[in-house]
């Protein structure tokens, strides 16, 4: 219990809330399954929250990065679980119904390799000895050699590689013990082993399934002084070249004092979360790192979200005429998300749409009001007029949370425009404030 004590609050850096993106059925005498919705802390599809037990197998490490807690100079106590005590805590933890899966990863103890090696003999041990069909999510550890990533890969459903720092820079002025290359070579071997297992198995059904939920990412926000244009751009970069599932951003948290770290009080929360919002944007709405941000402007305007920011720097391309505009412009309107644009592209086909039935459809009309016109008309009320536009973005901060610094978090809910739904006398009163805490913890 001490162990998992102190082995659980070390693993707790690790940024991972993602669905587990795989399937894997039970088998008579086994134990568990994995489905493609939830796992780690997230939300399935019919409203369970399942959990991961996520943990490091130690966090007794032999790298001195300056902005890990558990780095070697630090003073914290030092565990350490063996292969047998992962599996062990693994199934009990199951079968209790605590977990759906496992989180694991771990500092280097001794040298990479014999981290991995101690990692693939726990996730062995739950494979092959217990039968768990569970979902498994590990790290692998840059400079590790490929033949025991290829192994760790052909035991877990999803790998991740964390880039940490986001350019050599940083690397050199934080972690000197480790380099871009060494980081970046497993997760090139990674994409071209699920590539190729992927082709393999559309040839022979019994092909072993290499990583089959993907790989993943993380960068530090906050601890070096790049920008949110270099941050994103990364980013796009590792998309397109190793087919990743996702890029987590984890603001820098202050855990030690060092001449090179950045004198911060709190994490850049709200930094983080416009990297979010442009990762968004990068994977669903065919936007570009170049096209939100330029050296000109590097970093992301905390007032605005990433979309309303641009719309607003590019008002040359609005208004758009929702009844013609075609369906990469639509996206690009801000109220309106992938599953809204798909709506309006089959509405229009069956006749002309107003603005009642653009909200009925699910548009923020919010938002989007002052970016699209029907038939060439305006919503009544609406100036083209920037100064009005972000005037009116901005309004209404009594219902908006606020996030230091005078920011303002954009709402969740058109609290204003509820009343007008077709169905709202159909419902409860809403309280917004309550409201607001479901729809964060998913309860919704």
């Amino acid at each position: 219990m001490e162990k998992l004590s102190i082995l659980t609050a070390a693993a707790k850096y690790d940024v991972a809330c993602t669905s587990s993106g795989s399937d894997r059925k039970g088998v008579r005498g086994g134990l568990g399954n994995t489905v493609g919705m939830g796992i780690c802390h997230s939300f399935a599809s019919d409203g369970r929250c399942i959990s991961l037990l996520k943990i490091l197998m130690t966090n007794d490490c032999v790298y001195d990065c300056k902005y890990c807690a558990n780095r070697h100079s630090n003073d914290v106590a030092r565990a350490a679980f063996t292969p047998e005590e992962i599996a062990d805590l693994t199934i009990n933890f199951y079968k209790r119904n605590y977990i759906e899966g496992l989180f694991l990863s771990s500092a280097v103890i001794k040298n990479a390799d014999y981290t991995t090696e101690l990692m693939c003999q726990a996730l062995h041990l739950l494979r092959y000895r217990y039968k768990f069909n569970g979902y498994i999510h590990t790290k692998a550890i840059p400079g590790a050699s490929p033949e025991l990533i290829s192994q760790l890969g052909l035991l877990a459903d999803r790998l991740s590689v964390n880039i940490e720092l986001p350019s050599q820079e940083g690397l050199k002025l934080l972690a000197p013990q480790k380099s871009k290359d060494s980081i970046i070579k497993p997760m090139r071997q990674i994409a071209s082993q699920i590539l190729q297992s992927r082709q393999e198995m559309v040839v022979y059904k019994s092909a072993p399934s290499f990583a089959p939920a993907g790989q993943s990412t993380q960068m530090i926000v906050g601890a070096t002084p790049d920008s949110d244009y270099k941050i994103l751009s990364l980013s796009q970069s590792m998309y397109q070249k190793f087919s990743l599932k996702r890029v987590f951003y984890s603001a820098y948290v202050p855990v030690g004092s060092h001449p090179n770290l950045p004198a911060l009080t709190k994490p850049p929360l709200l930094r983080e979360h416009r990297l979010y919002q442009a990762d968004w944007l990068l994977r669903f709405y065919g936007f570009s790192a170049s096209e939100l941000l330029s050296e000109a402007q590097p970093d992301f305007n905390p007032l605005l979200d990433p979309k309303c920011d641009w719309a607003l720097r590019h008002m040359d391309q609005f208004p758009v005429d929702v009844n013609s505009a075609p369906y990469d412009m639509l996206l690009r309107v801000p109220g309106i998300g992938v599953t809204s644009a798909k709506r309006i592209r089959i509405a229009r086909r069956t006749g002309k749409l107003d603005f009642p039935t653009l909200k009925k459809l699910g548009i923020v009309l919010k938002r989007a009001r002052y970016f699209v016109v029907v038939d060439g008309k305006y919503l009544d009320g609406v100036s083209m007029s920037e100064s009005f536009i972000v005037q009116n973005l901005l309004g209404d901060a009594s219902m908006l949370p606020a996030l230091g610094n005078g920011a303002q978090q954009t709402s969740l809910f058109d609290y204003d425009d509820v009343a007008m739904l077709p169905s709202a006398k159909t419902f409860p009163p809403i309280n917004p404030a309550e409201e607001s805490v479901k729809c964060i913890t998913g309860e919704l």
